[in-house]
């Protein structure tokens, strides 16, 4: 594949929602209709212009899974580039909670099949996540971890 060097790589931000309600477990749901199609995912989506990274994480989870989130953290970015789909997105992820009282609904059905709580250490096998939480999860990070010595 050639490279189009007018082409820009999206920006893009992936939400990982932890719940006291699901121990161990975060959000995930299978893409339809895009990129990535067939692969699970995080809640997240383009970072709109002007926006800061807080206010996309906190929409895009408002906007595909009905629910609102808090206490919002940064927890990493990675640039993931798939060149025989013509993929390239650097991907913030972010961090939230949920409120504790409601449960997602898939709200976009045409985006995604649907949302399941998924417990970090017993998640999909890597060839079944899209490309930025694939590549996210091989670095090692761990929501439920803490790193240090």
């Amino acid at each position: 594949m050639s490279h189009n060097i007018n082409v820009r790589p999206g920006v893009g931000v992936g939400v990982i929602i932890t719940s006291r309600s699901h121990p161990d477990c975060v959000l995930i749901g299978k893409r339809k209709g895009s990129s990535g199609e067939g692969l699970f995912a995080l809640p997240g989506g383009h970072l709109e212009f002007g926006e800061d990274w807080a206010t996309c994480a906190s929409r895009e989870v408002l906007e595909e899974c009905g629910v609102e989130v808090s206490n919002i953290q940064y927890c990493g970015v990675v640039n993931s580039v798939v060149t025989d789909v013509g993929y390239h997105y650097v991907t913030i992820f972010m961090r939230a909670e949920l409120q504790e009282s409601v449960e997602p609904t898939n709200t976009e059905p045409h985006k995604c099949e649907g949302w399941v709580w998924c417990n970090w250490d017993e998640f999909p096998q890597q060839d079944q996540l899209f490309y930025p939480l694939r590549d996210f999860r091989s670095g090692g990070y761990h929501p439920f971890r803490t790193t240090g010595i």
